[in-house]
């Protein structure tokens, strides 16, 4: 088949990008020819809080990517919709993670329908956006009524989902595991690659920093009697997309700079595989959640986890069995991570990480995407 997909990819970086195209790559390797249409323009300033867009790696081997789609520039979208008329795709896919993008996406697949029915699935990531705006729910409306069928990430969302929709199937096939950062390190190779203290242990928290993944649930978590003493240090990966001088203003009043180490510029994707190889344990103290790609990263890695009971997280996580599940409140966060050490937990753990890595196969999800899912997977 000759396949079109519409969303993020490089020179853009970011979970969306490296989820593209690895989804592109695996759908080559199946025979099918595939082509990525990504932004000449994504964001607006206004609605981008990081420092940069762009990556500063090198393209992707073996993906043909196109700079098409101008987000905020309707006629760019009736454009974009005519040359995929003439490209006639045998499928159109698409990601859907913020209402803003709507109206470009939502505009291109109607218009690209129009002379000829082109079949369309769209991959969800958030029907229901973290921050939300006014609005938010017709943007995301008027994207749902072009498509034809809906792949979600976690159970959770398509919950959400059924209530944009009205006929149209959805499909689950979780989040695959992020296997294009690299191998694991050796540990004592990952902590002196990154300056650390080898006689320290570390948790990591890794992502952009936005306020609902809570970030300061943790800082204050680290603060507390149960880990202060403690010989366990806070890596925080990640660039913030939220207020920074908020952050550290906590960071001060806790007095806990000497707990944390603090790596707050965009991870390019060849470091991101000495973070987490440093790492005993990846900590998402999150406040609201749908599904985390951070939860793939740390899957393939074979890193255990604690996640917050939130949202589609403890669909990743197995509670004890292959990380730990808590509340969204410092003094609890604290204790299970503890736990962790006290119990000793790191190789039952993995082992069981190992077994639950074959779950989440590209070759699996591309499956569901092209195919839907069995009777028996439905359920």
């Amino acid at each position: 088949m000759k396949i079109i997909i519409l969303g993020t990819a490089y020179p853009f970086r970011g979970g969306l990008a490296s989820f593209n195209e690895r989804l592109a790559t695996e759908l080559q390797k199946m025979g099918h020819e595939v082509i990525i249409y990504t932004f000449t323009k994504q964001y607006p300033d206004f609605l981008f809080p990081g420092k940069t867009q762009f990556s500063e790696s090198v393209p992707p081997e073996n993906l043909t990517i196109l700079r098409k789609i101008h987000s905020y520039h309707p006629l760019n979208w009736y454009k974009v919709g005519r040359q995929l008329q003439k490209e006639a795709p045998d499928l159109l896919i698409t990601r859907f993670w913020i209402p803003f993008i709507g109206p470009s996406l939502g505009t291109i697949i109607k218009q690209a329908k129009k002379r000829k029915p082109i079949p369309t699935i769209s991959i969800i990531d958030n029907i229901v956006p973290h921050e939300s705006r006014p609005g938010d729910r017709q943007l995301s409306l008027y994207f749902t009524k072009q498509v034809d069928r809906f792949v979600v990430l976690s159970k959770f969302v398509g919950e959400q989902l059924k209530d944009f929709i009205t006929t149209q199937p959805i499909d689950f096939a979780p989040h695959p595991i992020y296997d294009n950062y690299g191998e694991k390190v050796d540990k004592a190779l990952a902590i002196k690659h990154l300056g650390l203290d080898p006689s320290q242990r570390y948790i990591l928290f890794f992502g952009f920093i936005r306020d609902y993944k809570g970030l300061d649930l943790l800082l204050e978590a680290m603060a507390t009697d149960t880990l202060r003493k403690q010989n366990i240090q806070l890596i925080v990966a990640g660039e913030y997309y939220s207020n920074e001088e908020k952050y550290q203003d906590l960071i001060d009043q806790l007095r806990i700079k000497d707990k944390l180490k603090l790596f707050n510029n965009f991870i390019p994707n060849d470091e991101v595989k000495y973070y987490f190889s440093a790492a005993d344990l990846v900590v998402q103290t999150y406040k609201s959640a749908t599904q985390s790609g951070i939860s793939q990263i740390a899957m393939h890695f074979e890193v255990p986890m604690v996640v917050t009971d939130v949202g589609g997280l403890k669909e990743i996580v197995l509670d004890q069995v292959n990380g730990y599940i808590t509340a969204k409140d410092p003094a609890s966060i604290a204790k299970t991570v503890l736990r962790y050490y006290q119990e000793n937990k790191e190789s039952a753990f993995k082992q069981k990480i190992i077994e639950e890595k074959k779950k989440y196969a590209w070759s699996y999800f591309a499956d569901v995407l092209l195919n839907g899912q069995k009777e028996n997977e439905a359920e």
